[in-house]
C-alpha cells in the first residue's frame, strides 16, 4: 500500500482519535477546525483509505489476571517459504501469543506473550510454543516494567 498523503488536519484527527477513538465527532471537528459533518467526511476517507484500519479498546492487562509479558525469540529449522507459513498459520490459533513479528537478524521471530505468572508461562512454552511447527530454538525473557507503551504512531 502506497502512503497516504495526509495533511494538517488529517494529522489533527488522527493524532486525536489514537488517544480516543470514542471521542464524538462534536470534539473532534473542534479540535480539527472543522464543522461536524466535514470531519466525519474525512474520517469516512480515511478509513476508505485504509490508513483507519480498525476501532479498539485498550485493556489492563494485569486487571484481566496477566501479570507478567514474555518477548520470545523463535528460530525455525528451516527458512523455506513452507516453514515460514505453517509457524504463520499456528501462530494465528495461540491467544496468548500478543504479536509475532518476522524478523531479520539471528533469529526468525518475535513473539509478544501475555501470561497469569512463570507458572502459566512455563504451560504456554510447553504446551503452545515449543509445539509450534519448525520451531529448533526458544528464548524468552520477561519484562520487567513498561518504561514506554503503545501509545500510536507518532503523527
Amino acid at each position: 500500500m502506497k502512503p497516504h498523503e495526509l495533511d494538517r488536519t488529517d494529522k489533527i484527527i488522527l493524532s486525536e482519535l489514537q488517544k480516543n477513538a470514542q471521542r464524538p465527532v462534536a470534539e473532534l471537528a473542534e479540535r480539527a477546525g472543522l464543522s461536524a459533518s466535514s470531519c466525519h467526511r474525512r474520517v469516512k476517507l480515511l478509513e476508505e483509505a485504509g490508513v483507519i484500519q480498525s476501532y479498539s479498546a485498550n485493556l489492563d492487562r494485569t486487571a484481566l489476571g496477566l501479570a507478567n509479558e514474555f518477548f520470545v525469540e523463535v528460530s525455525l529449522s528451516a527458512q523455506t517459504e513452507e516453514a515460514f507459513e505453517k509457524f504463520e498459520t499456528a501462530v494465528q490459533r495461540v491467544p496468548e501469543i500478543l504479536e509475532c513479528h518476522l524478523m531479520s537478524g539471528q533469529f526468525d521471530y518475535l513473539l509478544r506473550v501475555a501470561a497469569a505468572d512463570a507458572a502459566d508461562y512455563e504451560r504456554i512454552h510447553r504446551s503452545r510454543i515449543s509445539r509450534l511447527p519448525g520451531v529448533q530454538r526458544i528464548q524468552s525473557s520477561l519484562a520487567l516494567r513498561t518504561v514506554k507503551g503503545w501509545a500510536g504512531y507518532p503523527i
